[in-house]
């Protein structure tokens, strides 16, 4: 065979083999993009945006970092749906993970009378054996639903403090919902009464630590007013309510606002239960309405009675109209008695019986009654109520006195019983009594009392004035006015240390008395108690006897049985002086004790002084050489 026919064969083979070997390659490439692109796209529609993707001939890998081990898995999976599964190689890894968080520790208490319960999760440091010991104490026989679970993590910081203030709450919480947190305490409650709620809030508010959050949510059940009763009056110009029932607070607001329209000022109306129609607000408004028409006289409605007198010489025309439109206002339920009483001789002097109530709580009885037996009656019912060594009875008997005098007469006394001091005169024709009281629905509830002791018609006046220090619970000082008490004491007073030492001076102990006095009436009071003295001296020494003299303050005052397990005790040493340590009369000045309230919202400083001994309590001028190397 011919050479050029040789060559030829080969050329053709030569030739055929790069044609393969071009088109093998084209047919990887497109492979590679198609399989790459492919699962790109696939992982884009996921939102894994985080994994990259490279194809290499058949095999396609995977790289990037993972948010977690189940991400990756997916991501592995997806490709594994766009490629055979065995083409995928994972080059991925999966983001390191963050410590897992410590759980949230909390605690709901819910106490009723089936009993106590107490449900959460209490980090492993608190005494869990303390707590339930703590509420088996308050619960008794009825016994402690314990469900409390433990996890063993650091407990946050004013977790402690919030359970201990928890479990001291609820010694005053009969029936209440606690929720501690950390730093933070939340009490739903119920109360018997106004009063009460007004009582818990405080003393839970007092008792609150500082850093502890209380959110307090106390309510107390509308008081049932029985009877239901309205006495709205006009006399000399002046209108005024002396007691003011309503069932809902818009009717309220209706009563209070014809009141304001006859003239009366500030009146309040007592929201509760027991009225006799859902129509008391048309009866009261438009009786109110009728007497401002007449311009004197009071109006009382009892339940569903309604009693109009006028004033002693009202014209009997402008008496009759009022009286008619008054009648075809009223509700049907409502019944409607009109009285326009003569005008009679101011010098006939009429009988009268008259009570007196002083501060002290001495009762005078004089005036006039029936008979020996309710001179006898009246005065051991003022006995008893009053006591007996507190009553001078100075009653006489006459004839001629209505046969209702002796309901009249007691129910006086017992009006007059419901005040701290007041008069009670009791004529043929009207019951008057006036006085002062810490109640704030004592007029209310002395009318309701002597609507249904007297009956209907009868004509009676409740004249009483609410003042807030006789209050029981309001009459009690602030913290503020607490703390400006104290002030004052020590301003008079002066707390000195024997020489060289922390023993209070006998001369003191009249101060710390009187300091003990006003504590004892103030109650529950976060206080410091500070210590300080001159710069005289080693710092250390100062700072250790200032610290001495104030926890001998503290000792006085638990002699004298005052709670102080708010109060700490805190020295000072020469810090924050107030006057130039480089004078006598200055280094006097700079020994002493200070009194300060703890505020929840600042931390305690020696600058900010709220109490200041301004006599100081520091050693006489003579003994600044006796103590040089040791205190000031």
């Amino acid at each position: 065979m011919r050479l050029s026919s040789l060559l030829t064969i080969f050329l053709t083979f030569a030739a055929a083999a790069v044609v393969s070997l071009v088109a093998a390659n084209f047919s990887v490439r497109l492979i590679e993009d198609s399989s790459e692109i492919g699962v790109r796209d696939a992982l884009d529609e996921k939102g894994m945006t985080w994994a990259e993707v490279e194809a290499n001939g058949l095999q396609v890998s995977l790289s990037g970092v993972a948010p977690t081990e189940a991400v990756r898995f997916s991501a592995l999976t997806t490709a594994g749906s766009v490629v055979d599964a065995a083409r995928v190689i994972d080059d991925m890894n999966v983001a390191a993970q963050e410590a897992l968080a410590p759980p949230t520790f909390s605690v709901e208490i819910l106490r009723n009378d089936s009993g106590l319960s107490v449900i959460g999760l209490i980090p492993t440091s608190t005494d869990r054996d303390y707590v339930i010991a703590r509420f088996n104490s308050l619960a008794g026989s009825t016994g402690v639903t314990d469900l409390l679970e433990a996890a063993d993590y650091p407990a946050p910081e004013g977790w402690d403090s919030a359970m201990e203030f928890a479990l001291a709450a609820m010694s005053s919480l009969p029936r209440a919902k606690v929720s501690v947190q950390a730093s933070r305490v939340a009490i739903t409650a119920i109360t018997d009464s106004a009063q009460e709620k007004a009582q818990l809030e405080q003393n839970m508010r007092r008792m609150t630590p500082s850093r502890i959050t209380l959110e307090l949510d106390v309510s107390a059940p509308r008081p049932v007013i029985t009877p239901f009763t309205t006495r709205f009056q006009i006399t000399d110009g002046e209108a005024s309510f002396d007691a003011c029932s309503a069932d809902t607070d818009l009717a309220a607001e209706r009563i209070i606002g014809a009141a304001k329209a006859a003239g009366a000022e500030s009146p309040r109306c007592t929201v509760g239960l027991g009225v006799p129609s859902p129509r008391w607000a048309d009866a009261v408004t438009a009786s109110i309405n009728a007497l401002t028409k007449l311009g004197a006289g009071s109006v009382t409605i009892v339940d569903a009675d309604i009693s109009l007198l006028a004033a002693p010489g009202t014209r009997q025309s402008d008496f009759d109209t009022v009286v008619g439109e008054l009648e075809n206002a009223l509700p049907e339920v409502f019944a409607l008695q009109s009285k326009l009483p003569q005008a009679q001789d101011p010098d006939a002097g009429p009988p009268e019986f008259t009570a007196t109530l002083s501060p002290e709580g001495q009762v005078q009885l004089r005036g006039r009654v029936n008979d020996d037996a309710l001179r006898e009656l009246t005065s051991s019912f003022a006995k008893a109520r009053f006591g007996s060594d507190k009553v001078y009875t100075a009653t006489r008997v006459v004839d001629d006195l209505p046969l209702d005098w002796a309901a009249r007469v007691l129910a006086g006394l017992e009006g007059l019983g419901e005040l701290s001091n007041g008069v009670v005169t009791v004529t043929p024709e009207t019951l008057v009594l006036t006085g002062n009281t810490g109640n704030p629905d004592a007029s209310t509830e002395i009318a309701a009392l002597l609507a249904g002791k007297l009956g209907e018609g009868t004509s009676f006046d409740v004249n009483v004035t609410y003042q807030k220090k006789l209050d029981p619970v309001l009459g009690l000082p602030t913290p503020d006015e607490c703390e400006a008490e104290i002030g004052g004491i020590v301003a008079a007073g002066k707390i000195n240390f024997e020489p060289g030492s922390a023993t209070i001076d006998a001369s003191a102990l009249g101060t710390m008395d009187d300091i003990a006095t006003v504590l004892k009436r103030c109650g529950d009071l976060q206080l410091e108690i500070q210590g300080y003295t001159d710069s005289q001296g080693r710092e250390e020494m100062n700072l250790a006897l200032s610290q001495s003299r104030a926890e001998s303050v503290l000792n006085e005052l638990r002699a004298r049985r005052v709670v102080t397990g708010s109060f700490k005790a805190v020295g000072y040493g020469e810090a924050s002086p107030v006057a130039d340590n480089g004078t006598e009369a200055g280094r006097e000045a700079n020994r002493r004790i200070e009194f300060r309230l703890i505020r929840p919202d600042t931390a305690a400083t020696p600058d900010e002084t709220t109490l200041e001994n301004t006599a100081q309590s520091g050693d006489n001028a003579t003994d600044t050489t006796t103590e040089e190397s040791a205190t000031e």
